[in-house]
């Protein structure tokens, strides 16, 4: 479980940034936010590799 608790952090800590961006139109939040977005998509495909090894060493 603590992969999702690692992945539920990362999306949580991109919300105030989203709130700036979308709602307030700022946009320095949208260069972080897409910043975070890129972090994210690291962590599925480590994440992704990590499952399928974990599947194929069975």
């Amino acid at each position: 479980m603590n992969k999702y608790n690692e992945l539920l952090n990362l999306v949580e800590s991109m919300k105030e940034d989203f709130e700036k961006f979308y709602d307030k139109n700022n946009k320095a939040a949208g260069t972080r936010v897409r910043k975070g977005m890129q972090a994210l998509a690291v962590f599925a495909k480590d994440t992704r590799k990590e499952v399928q090894d974990m599947k194929n060493a069975e």
